[in-house]
């Protein structure tokens, strides 16, 4: 049934994720009412009508793409925290972020995107990422590649001698513990800042514009599809106990990734102390 569907369903996928966008979220960019902003754990948590609208529709159209699929969507889980377990089982699981970058939409900036990544057993088999304000839709499928509005893209590896361009979690959603592990980059030869949208961080590594990552949290929705899309353009990623982090499992944290496999490595070791 997956190969089935990997072989003739992914343009209606892409079609759904398009729609979404089109219906749920652009149309409230830059004109969000106050009742239509909430906060979840906190101030710099975020979610939004268009988060919630645009995970009903896009639950409806790619369970209704793929029947028996489950959708594990941000705004669920806040809501059940249960349906984060639909990863650990048999059937397909869509991995679903609607608004990637809320923090960003909110203020009215387009560095958002929606991310939806297709996952069987652990193993992600493809990934959108849509950022519609900047008219951009990246995809990949394992073992085909990486693209950006058809175009294929590749990683490569940093220059030479060149500082490592690292973005790394946002202060705003680190713990004291978390902000100590990170702060074992601020080293020469490492020039780290705050990541925005993680999607489109992923992105950036993707097509060689950032080096490398270091996340400190574990949410399937932030990390699948740019997972894929990163593997694909030749980019590699790994936990600090030094296997790669998948989303059907609780995972050593943080984890790196980066546009070639040393980039992820050398990285890795830095937030071990190493």
């Amino acid at each position: 049934m997956i190969d089935e569907f990997l072989a003739h369903g992914l343009p209606d996928v892409e079609e759904a994720v398009r729609k979404a966008a089109a219906i749920e979220i652009m149309p409230r960019f830059r004109q969000l009412a106050e009742h239509e902003v909430d906060e979840k754990s906190g101030p710099h948590d975020l979610v939004t009508v268009a988060d919630r609208k645009a995970e009903e529709h896009l639950t409806a159209s790619l369970t209704r793409l793929l029947p028996g699929s489950a959708v594990v969507g941000e705004e669920a889980v806040h809501a059940d925290p249960t349906v984060y377990e639909a990863l650990r089982a048999d059937a397909p699981v869509w991995i679903v972020d609607p608004v990637d970058g809320t923090r960003q939409f909110v203020a009215g900036d387009p560095a958002f995107c929606t991310l939806v990544a297709l996952a069987h057993r652990g193993e992600i088999l493809a990934s959108w990422t849509f950022a519609p304000a900047l008219e951009e839709l990246a995809t990949a499928v394992r073992g085909q590649g990486a693209y950006v509005n058809g175009q294929r893209i590749r990683s490569g590896s940093p220059e030479p001698g060149a500082d490592l361009r690292v973005a790394i979690a946002h202060p705003l959603y680190t713990s004291d513990e978390n902000k100590r592990t990170l702060a074992r980059l601020d080293v020469p030869g490492v020039a780290a800042r705050p990541c925005g949208s993680a999607g489109l961080e992923y992105l950036k590594v993707a097509r060689g514009e950032m080096d490398a990552l270091a996340f400190t949290w574990p949410s399937a929705w932030d990390h699948a599809a740019g997972l894929l899309l990163v593997a694909e353009a030749g980019g590699a990623q790994s936990t600090v106990d030094g296997v790669p982090f998948r989303v059907d499992r609780d995972n050593a944290l943080p984890f790196a990734v980066g546009r070639d496999e040393a980039t992820a490595v050398r990285i890795r070791e830095l937030l071990r102390g190493a």
